[in-house]
């Protein structure tokens, strides 16, 4: 089994059961961050994000991650249209125990989790190794609306 952590996020419709809903997918979950309300970033005007961190104890690699995730942002018909737009869903994969991925599609860490606060904010939660060092990016302020 390998610990691993991933970002989800929902900015359209009833964000909180889609996160809920993709949260409920996880046989191997292992902790759930805090809600957290963020401002997006990217420069497209759009709604806040609401934003949880996941811990897994799994025996799947990086890129059967990825493919649950994906199926995840199709089921809540996710659209790719713009860059930094608005969605239903975003399942980032963050990190994986023992796994570096370097692919087109795959980049394992996530190459910029550390440049964004409403990532590293629940991690801690869930992980607070992962901020040592870690200087908050100023990307935005990280609200916490509750408990999972």
């Amino acid at each position: 089994m390998s610990q691993a952590f991933l970002g989800l996020g929902s900015n359209l419709g009833d964000k909180e059961a889609y996160l809920r809903e993709a949260v409920g997918t996880f046989t191997d979950l292992q902790g759930v961050s805090g809600l957290y309300e963020t401002d997006p970033i990217g420069g497209v005007e759009q709604d806040c994000y609401l934003n949880i961190v996941i811990e897994l104890s799994t025996e799947r690699k990086a890129r059967e991650l990825l493919e649950h995730a994906q199926d995840l942002e199709k089921k809540a018909n996710r659209l790719r249209d713009i860059r930094w737009g608005p969605r239903t869903l975003d399942v980032d994969i963050l990190w994986v125990e023992n796994e570096e991925v370097t692919e087109p599609d795959l980049i394992v860490p996530h190459p910029r989790m550390k440049e964004r606060a409403f990532v590293m904010v629940p991690l801690g939660e869930l992980a607070p190794e992962f901020l040592i060092e870690w200087e908050d990016p100023g990307d935005g302020e990280v609200r916490r609306v509750k408990d999972w």
